[in-house]
């Protein structure tokens, strides 16, 4: 029998739902959770508390909690690349950055033509070993996530890091606030939020779908429209093997299939900003409240690949 921590809207979300299995609180006390990230090699996940400049780190062995790092850059988004290593978008750094095996911080993007990013928010490395990552004004807006300035750049957009030679690309001109992004299994198509509505009544709330050009290094055209929050507003989101979307909403994780239908919710007492499938067989959801690190276990995989 299926708990109320899952909300069935379609028989198919029933059938990425286990019996008897229940939302978990694994920790409380941030100001805003965000960005996280499983480690497999050390069976850890690492997750943002933005306001207060720190990165925690929960540990799957005895269920501790510990301060990964502070002060952090106002960390935001994080994602594995293929070698282990940890990217990270840092709102207090507008770069992005990556954790060397040794612990040492190496910037892999701080610019676009002479003029500083504005304050990168998620990340996801395809299987390329390309990096792609989002870039809206939430760092930079208020002395909370980071420090207040005007954006160099004057736009909020979707940016590529070359894998050979770190060159930093557009790759999406036209949203309004880029913000959590993940590609399909195949690699064929690229999901981004836009969460516009934050800075205009009217701005979007949206999952928009992108199809990758042949060359794997572009979008054609402006994407399609997938899918609308309908409470609160969408934010991070993650990819099972099947292709459905695991998206952060107001009231929990929606979980959409490959077309866009909202076929189930986990139910959630905060707002969700992010999550990320982890655990040995990637078969359990870590959800970012805005206070508090979630967990629950699903019948399904995180996608193999990209990690997201």
């Amino acid at each position: 029998m299926l708990t109320a921590s899952f909300e069935v809207l379609n028989d198919r979300f029933a059938r990425l739902a286990l019996g008897n299995v229940h939302l978990e609180r694994l920790y409380t006390g941030c100001r805003w959770s965000e960005g996280p990230v499983y480690v497999p090699a050390g069976r850890y996940l690492l997750w943002s508390d933005i306001p207060n400049d720190r990165v925690m780190r929960w540990d799957e062995s005895d269920g501790s909690v510990s301060v990964f790092q502070a002060p952090a850059f106002n960390a935001n988004g994080h994602t594995l690349d293929r070698q282990g290593r940890v990217i990270t978008c840092e709102h207090r750094g507008r770069c992005v950055s990556r954790t060397e095996h040794d612990g040492s911080r190496t910037v892999l993007a701080s610019h676009f033509n002479g003029r500083r990013l504005n304050s990168p928010n998620d990340v996801v490395v395809k299987s390329d070993d390309s990096i792609w990552f989002t870039d809206p004004t939430y760092g930079i807006d208020s002395n909370y996530e980071g420090d207040a300035a005007a954006s160099e750049i004057g736009a909020s957009q979707v940016y590529r890091i070359d894998p050979q030679n770190g060159h930093v690309s557009v790759v999406i001109d036209h949203m309004e606030k880029p913000n959590g992004l993940a590609f399909s299994p195949d690699e064929k198509f690229l999901y981004v939020v836009d969460t516009g509505v934050s800075h205009r009544t009217e701005g979007p709330r949206d999952v928009r779908r992108y199809a990758l050009a042949t060359d794997g290094r572009t979008v054609h055209g402006p994407g399609q429209l997938l899918a609308s929050a309908t409470v609160g507003l969408f934010d991070g989101l993650r990819v099972d093997v099947a292709g459905n979307l695991w998206v952060g909403a107001g009231d929990g994780v929606h979980c959409l299939d490959p077309e866009g239908e909202l076929i189930g919710k986990i139910r959630v007492p905060e707002v969700v900003a992010n999550v990320c499938f982890g655990g040995p067989k990637r078969n359990r959801l870590f959800i970012c409240g805005t206070q508090s690190l979630y967990a629950i276990y699903v019948r399904t995989t995180g996608a193999a690949w990209p990690l997201g």
